[in-house]
């Protein structure tokens, strides 16, 4: 599904190059729940950007299903993303201005769905992850367990084929965190690709494999195909 080869990222500073990848070679199957780990400032959040095509700024290759991203523009490259990627932040990164539901339709609203159709999506996800009665409070409203319950669900609206998720529980207590990991393994279960960036052991043994980071190299490179689960 996700092919990369000698990947890497640079940024130029006064004092010279400032490396946060280094010649990346992965591989990841369609239905697996990979793990990125890794000390601050190894460069997984840098990772999970490209590979959900929000970072355009980097060489090597990447190639995704039968798309060769590295050969694409930024407007190609969005609309990829916005097809086949659903994204689970940290700090949730809801509209504070919006209702819930209305959260919910706005990735919806980029894919041209029609409005009956997005509707009916909003309710079958409000009720999927039992959010009816938050649909018209704002983010303000609602508890850090709650936003980043609404987080995952708009993550999920447009049945994305990749969850890329940075950190997903790092703000929640214990209880909260265990509800939106036992969420997304849930839907590896269904099928979804789960990319997840944690620092937390008990979090990253919910997904099948885990992959090393240090100062942006792969730490192990014999887990870079997915054959070891």
């Amino acid at each position: 599904m996700i092919t990369l080869s000698n990947v890497e990222k640079v940024y130029q500073t006064r004092a010279g190059k400032t490396w946060v990848l280094r010649r990346i070679n992965l591989e990841i199957q369609a239905g697996e729940f990979v793990t990125i780990m890794g000390p601050s400032g190894a460069g997984k959040s840098t990772l999970l950007a490209i590979l959900g095509m929000l970072d355009g700024a980097w060489g090597g290759e990447y190639r995704f299903l039968e798309h060769q991203v590295h050969r694409l523009d930024n407007r190609r490259r969005l609309a990829l993303h916005k097809q086949f990627f659903g994204f689970v932040f940290q700090q949730y990164h809801l509209i504070d201005d919006l209702t819930v539901a209305e959260n919910l339709d706005l990735p919806l609203s980029y894919r041209d769905v029609k409005r009956s159709e997005r509707q009916a999506m909003v309710a079958d996800t409000l009720d999927r992850f039992q959010i009816v009665a938050k649909k018209d409070l704002f983010p303000s409203q609602l508890s850090g367990g709650q936003q980043q319950l609404v987080a995952v669900a708009r993550a999920v609206i447009g049945q994305p084929q990749v969850i890329l998720a940075d950190e997903p529980v790092g703000s929640l207590h214990t209880d909260q965190g265990r509800m939106i990991m036992d969420l997304l393994a849930r839907l590896n279960r269904e099928g979804t690709t789960i990319l997840q960036v944690t620092h937390n052991p008990e979090w990253a043994a919910y997904g099948s494999r885990t992959i090393n980071l240090k100062d942006g190299w792969l730490v192990d490179p014999d887990v870079v195909t997915g054959t070891r689960h």
